[in-house]
């Protein structure tokens, strides 16, 4: 295939080539990873394809070794780079106009492939059958439309945080994202292709189509284009957002002079779609006329979803088909249709992805025989485009894809994620203590942060690499698709839903992955786990020492200290003579230490889950002193730990390794281990922030097991930016030192504020005794 082909609608790196400008990506940044694709699936409507494939990406990780400690001086672990394979979904949306041209390119550049067919859907599957099975030699089964729109509706759903939002126009954030809820049956599904189907979706299997319109986008492109001479969707749609429906519309203060008090209508509201239109010798605006189109037809859609909605007792309403597609004039006038029919009983709600259901249905139809809904998906921000607002009136770089195409990416998670079963309302609970999306100041304060912090990362990348030649050049590229997410994060808040810290850490170590720097900081952590160990039995000793209450109040300073300061020769001499020079002077910020101190003078707990964060002095002289304390009382331990790496945070592998040398020089971890009363778990997390909705679900099981009744949450990013307002139902413990001016000072604090957040839920009786426990041997 001619590359001058391709570049209708992919950019080439090869400039001899004449050029499409407003494309932005070349053809292997949009079809990634296309040389190992395994399976196909298409879904071509009438004027999009969306094309899907599952392809294996290979990818470096960091790998740690303990290494047999027979020669002073060796480090406790071996850092190892290894090369990996895992899976990932590609998502591709385009122009039909577009389809000869990228199957061209897809056949080019099909090389592992060994499947035979392509799974398709949608209308255009048939019109374009021939043409896919000759340029790509594969044959083509047609799966049923809707069975794949369901599907894939319940995969987005279940899979992707922040899918379903709010379209509220005139709020500070245009865009108001759902919690992922555990339970996402049942629903109903409206969609809003030529015509109006509306689905009851009752489980994985269990859908009925209970009801439809003929009155719907077709009907809305094909009036629109006679009356507007317009023949694009959306040009007719840009036509309705500069509009005035009232020039065309006959409102109810036109018939009455004002409101209809005694039946509940306001002066406002359309009596009459087009109802000015009869008026002899007056023009009207093809705008106008759009515009009122738009709204007779939104609102009649809207009135029919309420109706069904009450019919089956269903609140949670969704919205999808090419009528949507995203247009916030469209989602704008049914949401308001939505809100008067039911006096907002009932909320519309749309999807970031709705446009690729049905694709995402064929290739999970396809890809039965492996079952991927065994398997817990998370969205790529690295390789996806994010949603995007169409709206006229913004500036136009917020439109630059890549061009007219549009990318999704899942990466495959190695471990199946479910909830923490101790929430006590999952379906409320939000991680994210604020959102960025709804808080301008906030937004660009930390979207600065991110920028200027960017050189240190990008140093930590090549340092943490010193015998790869080609680090640098990979830091520069990682460098600079990462500001460029965080322009388009500046311009588009909700691409990838709420913004928040969280959202901002995680598309940086997304694009970390991405040029294979899986661990920076790995040689900052082993330096400082060899370096906190070394002080580890003086800490234990000089504890043993103090008094039983000293001791509970150094433990807390100690875990505190810890978190302060990741890392440090100084900090750790410090903390571990606990002298005077270092302290951390009550009252703080948030203090229910005596509550606390209260609590420990009744009977143990019986199993305490411990989210834990950084590595070096945090996890040694913090935590497992912090733990032996409630071995001693006669509490199990569960720790959680990331299962992959994110800044200094300490992961599972490594934890293992810190866990068996701690053991070797301490009775009481050492006969906790061997007793199974201390436990390593990994959390299934690979953020510096913890979303307790998405945990491992081993870790689940675990919590189950051990009858988990404290749970314990340390950090900044844990506590702080995520978790800080989150309910459980058992007895919780949430600490850290707030280490960012800006957030100590939203919360009402200084720099280094603390906060010590000691929570028990309410109905839940805890026993207290006037006894002091004996000191731990």
């Amino acid at each position: 295939m001619s590359t001058s082909k391709m570049a209708a609608g992919c950019e080439r790196v090869d400039s001899s080539h004449s050029m499409d400008k407003s494309i932005t990506l070349p053809p292997d940044e949009i079809f990634r990873n296309l040389e190992n694709a395994k399976r196909f699936a298409i879904d071509i409507g009438g004027s999009l394809t969306k094309l899907a494939y599952y392809s294996t990406v290979q990818h470096k990780v960091a790998k740690v070794r303990s290494f047999d400690h027979t020669a002073k001086g060796d480090p406790l672990y071996e850092i190892s780079m290894q090369e990996e394979v895992s899976a990932r979904l590609h998502f591709i949306k385009f122009e039909n106009a577009y389809i000869e041209t990228c199957l061209d390119f897809i056949k080019d550049h099909l090389v592992n492939t060994d499947t035979k067919v392509i799974k398709a859907t949608g209308g255009g599957a048939h019109k374009f059958k021939d043409l896919i099975e000759k340029k790509l030699k594969l044959r083509v089964d047609k799966e049923d439309e809707m069975t794949c729109l369901i599907k894939g509706c319940n995969f987005v759903l279940r899979n992707i945080t922040h899918e379903a939002f709010v379209y509220a126009k005139h709020a500070d954030s245009e865009f108001r994202f759902q919690n992922t809820h555990p339970d996402i049956f049942p629903y109903l599904l409206i969609n809003i292709g030529s015509g109006v189907s509306i689905f009851k979706v009752e489980s994985e299997d269990t859908f009925e189509r209970v009801g439809g319109s003929s009155i719907g986008g077709g009907t809305f492109w094909g009036l629109g284009a006679l009356l507007t001479k317009t023949k694009r969707f959306d040009e007719l749609l840009q036509l309705a957002s500069k509009g005035q429906h009232t020039n065309v519309d006959m409102l109810v203060k036109d018939i009455y002079g004002g409101s209809y008090g005694s039946l509940g209508l306001t002066g406002d509201l359309i009596a009459s779609s087009f109802g000015k239109s009869a008026t002899p010798d007056k023009e009207f605006s093809k705008e106008d006329m759009a515009k009122s189109l738009l709204h007779m037809i939104s609102n009649d859609i809207g009135q029919l979803a309420c109706l069904y909605a009450r019919l089956h007792n269903l609140t949670r309403v969704y919205f999808g088909g090419f009528f949507i597609r995203g247009h916030p004039v469209t989602m704008h006038t049914i949401t308001y249709s939505i809100n008067f029919f039911t006096k907002g009983e009932v909320q519309a709600l749309f999807l970031r992805h709705e446009g690729y259901l049905g694709t995402i249905g064929a290739f999970l139809k396809g890809a039965e025989e492996d079952n991927p809904n065994q398997y817990s998906w998370g969205e790529n921000y690295a390789g996806s485009s994010g949603l995007m607002s169409t709206s006229p009136d913004l500036n136009p770089m917020q439109r630059a894809r890549s061009g007219t195409f549009d990318m999704l990416e899942m990466d495959r998670l190695e471990r199946q994620l479910v909830n923490l079963p101790l929430l006590q309302d999952p379906s409320s609970y939000i991680p994210d203590t604020v959102d960025l999306s709804e808080d301008a100041l906030a937004r660009e304060y930390w979207l600065y942060c991110f920028e200027e912090a960017l050189d240190g990362v990008v140093k930590r990348a090549v340092a943490s690499q010193p015998d790869l030649p080609e680090a640098a050049e990979r830091a520069e590229k990682f460098r600079h698709k990462y500001q460029h997410k965080l322009q388009t994060l500046r311009h588009q808040p909700f691409a990838y839903g709420s913004l928040t810290v969280r959202s901002l850490l995680d598309t940086r170590e997304h694009c970390l992955n991405e040029f294979n720097f899986p661990d920076p900081y790995s040689k900052i952590k082993q330096g400082e786990n060899d370096l906190a160990l070394k002080y580890f039995q003086k800490a234990v000793k000089s504890l043993g020492e103090l008094s039983w209450e000293q001791r509970q109040f150094a433990l807390v300073r100690g875990l505190l200290a810890g978190n302060v300061f990741d890392w440090g020769a100084k900090a750790v001499s410090e903390l571990l003579n606990y002298s005077p020079f270092f302290s951390i002077e009550r009252p703080w910020l948030v203090d229910a230490y005596d509550q606390w101190l209260k609590r420990l003078k009744g009977p143990p707990h019986k199993c305490a889950l411990f989210f834990v964060d950084n590595s070096g002095i945090d996890i040694i002289l913090g935590v497992f002193p912090f733990v032996r304390e409630l071995l001693c009382r006669g509490t199990e331990v569960v720790l959680a730990s990331n299962s992959s790496p994110a800044l200094n945070d300490v992961t599972n592998s490594e934890l293992q390794i810190l866990t068996e040398r701690i053991a070797a020089m301490d009775l009481v971890i050492q006969s906790a281990v061997k007793e199974d009363r201390l436990t390593l778990v990994q959390s299934g997390s690979s953020s510096p922030c913890l979303d307790l909705s998405r945990l491992d679900k081993v870790l689940a099981g675990v919590v189950r097991e051990r009858h988990v009744d404290l749970v314990i949450i340390e950090g900044m990013g844990r506590a702080i930016h995520t978790n800080y307002y989150a309910i459980l139902s058992c007895e919780s413990l949430k600490m850290a030192v707030i280490k960012n001016s800006w957030l100590a000072d939203r919360l009402g604090g200084k720099l280094f504020s603390v906060v010590f957040k000691y929570e028990v839920p309410p109905g839940h009786k805890t026993t207290t005794l006037d006894h002091v426990p004996v000191t731990p041997s």
